[in-house]
């Protein structure tokens, strides 16, 4: 079973600009390519921030507004630097919010939820750009077709966890959701094979209607993993 890394969804071609980018040639960038942000990169290619539409439309925000407000809280106050950036260096959100390659793409999920972005660069070790990835990257994996979900639920779970109980067991897929059906030995093999395709990239959901010969819950305790992820 294939788990899948924000490596199999990035975008590699990926539009950055250097700190000492101007202003005006970002916002050329971005109208250009039809892109909400883009990557700061060093002479090394490492990433040193982002800036985003959010950051040049501050410019327009506070065009005139010269005197800050009294009590002007924090994040006010940054952006209001913000609006008289000339240079990307002083336009960009750092430290950025990036991915190292390898990260699964629910925790890149989770680290865009938390963070409150949409779009993370990716990263080798050496902290260089190597792709991009955006929330409607993410959703790629629903894209898979029901065969190859069907494959890896067969050889990837019921081959390597349940080979005992395969002949037992069938598995359809609709539209991305799966249907276990049959009898297992034991109920932590049902629990292992419902847990563990629920896991498979492009799952929708699971209907777990598999039965089983002996209840092992009391002896294992429920929610324990079993030594599987």
């Amino acid at each position: 079973m294939k788990n899948w890394h924000v490596d199999d969804v990035m975008t590699t071609a990926v539009v950055t600009v250097a700190e000492d980018t101007p202003y005006r040639t970002v916002v050329d960038l971005l109208i250009r390519h039809r892109l909400s942000a883009v990557p700061v990169v060093d002479d090394f290619e490492r990433v040193t921030g982002v800036v985003s539409e959010a950051d040049l439309l501050r410019k327009i925000e506070y065009a005139g507004d010269e005197k800050p407000r009294l009590f002007e809280g924090r994040r006010r106050r940054g952006d209001r630097v913000k609006a008289d950036a000339r240079t990307a260096a002083d336009l960009m959100s750092s430290p950025p919010v990036i991915a190292p390659n390898g990260t699964p793409i629910a925790a890149a999920a989770r680290l865009m939820d938390r963070e409150n972005v949409k779009r993370l660069p990716v990263v080798d070790d050496l902290g260089r750009l190597v792709g991009i990835v955006s929330r409607g990257d993410l959703l790629k994996v629903h894209l898979r077709s029901d065969d190859d979900i069907l494959h890896d639920v067969r050889d990837g779970i019921l081959r390597v966890y349940l080979l005992d109980d395969v002949p037992r067991v069938e598995v359809t897929v609709q539209d991305g959701l799966v249907t276990l059906k049959g009898r297992v030995d034991r109920w932590s093999s049902a629990d292992i094979a419902k847990r563990l395709t629920r896991q498979i990239a492009g799952v929708v959901g699971v209907e777990d209607k598999l039965e089983y010969d002996y209840d092992d819950s009391n002896v294992l305790g429920t929610g324990i993993a079993y030594g599987v992820a």
